[in-house]
């Protein structure tokens, strides 16, 4: 049995992602005072270090997502503070939120990406810095947030780019777009749990094919062959190895069937996945037994510092 009885759980914050941090952030309260924990809600402002000192939790359950909350930010302010907290530490964090990062990391893992390239988002507004098909993505949001993409025709990359109303990162990645199927694996500690298939009528699986009631739907377990399935795992835990999460983390691919030579993709490390009614990690974990509650529990007493 865990000595954490005081949990705070971080929920909400100032990033994009806020209002998914806080669907999170209720679930989770929930699922550990049924655990019997005694949770407490902190929405990180302006004093992040002040609002835990008076609130002296035991432990600090990590729900927030977006910049701040899984970049390494708050993980620094919890290190610096000695307080218990859950999923990835500052480097992990910090790489993993950073997508030209995160595949400096896979490359060097020998796992598969595609070409990508760097810019500031005006540059990229003016001209075509590779050839369509190609997704336009911010190095450093989460939840699909700010993505497009670019289809052979398309006469030029989102205006809104270059527009003084953009209030996303300016630091963006162009990368080769990749046909096929969207599949996701999550990873517990040092287990890959399974392979979900995610199918959506939307264009793509963007911020609300993510978070809206009907905008996709999960196959559990997807419905690949035995050899792509058990790649998938494998990959999934190594990128989790590879970057130095700890806790849960959720790895994205994308599994081009298309041609010839079927081939899978390695798209990004999401180091905080959400925990909100839609979410995957949840859904993947009870798919094997391990309800919400009790994911939340191995969370908490999985947390430490030094991460």
């Amino acid at each position: 049995m865990t000595a954490f009885k005081r949990i705070a759980v971080l929920m909400g914050g100032r990033s994009a992602e806020r209002e998914v941090s806080l669907s999170s952030g209720r679930g989770v309260m929930q699922a550990l005072a049924d655990e019997g924990f005694e949770p407490l809600s902190i929405d990180p402002g302006d004093n992040p270090g002040d609002q835990l000192y008076r609130a002296k939790p035991d432990a600090v359950f990590n729900a927030l997502h977006g910049r701040f909350g899984e970049d390494g930010t708050i993980q620094g302010l919890l290190e610096l503070m000695r307080l218990p907290y859950t999923h990835s530490g500052v480097l992990a964090s910090a790489l993993a939120m950073h997508k030209e990062r995160t595949k400096d990391v896979y490359r060097a893992a020998g796992l598969p990406v595609v070409k990508s390239i760097v810019a500031d988002r005006r540059k990229v507004a003016e001209q075509h810095l590779m050839a369509p098909p190609y997704v336009v993505k911010p190095v450093n949001e989460g939840s699909s947030v700010g993505v497009f993409i670019i289809r052979p025709g398309d006469n030029r990359p989102p205006a809104a780019l270059g527009s003084d109303q953009w209030t996303l990162s300016n630091e963006m990645m162009v990368e080769e777009f990749v046909p096929g199927r969207e599949l996701t694996v999550s990873v517990m500690g040092d287990r890959a749990l399974c392979v979900t298939e995610i199918v959506t009528d939307l264009e793509f699986y963007d911020y609300e094919a993510k978070y809206a009631a009907g905008g996709s739907r999960h196959i559990l377990p997807a419905k690949i062959p035995a050899s792509v399935e058990k790649d998938c795992m494998d990959l999934a835990l190594k990128a989790h190895q590879a970057l130095g999460c700890r806790g849960v983390s959720r790895t994205d691919f994308r599994y081009d069937d298309t041609g010839a030579k079927p081939r899978l993709i390695l798209l990004e490390t999401n180091t905080q996945p959400g925990m909100t009614p839609t979410s995957l990690v949840p859904e993947q974990a009870a798919h094997l037994g391990i309800s919400y509650a009790k994911l939340c529990r191995w969370l908490v007493e999985d947390a430490s510092c030094d991460r």
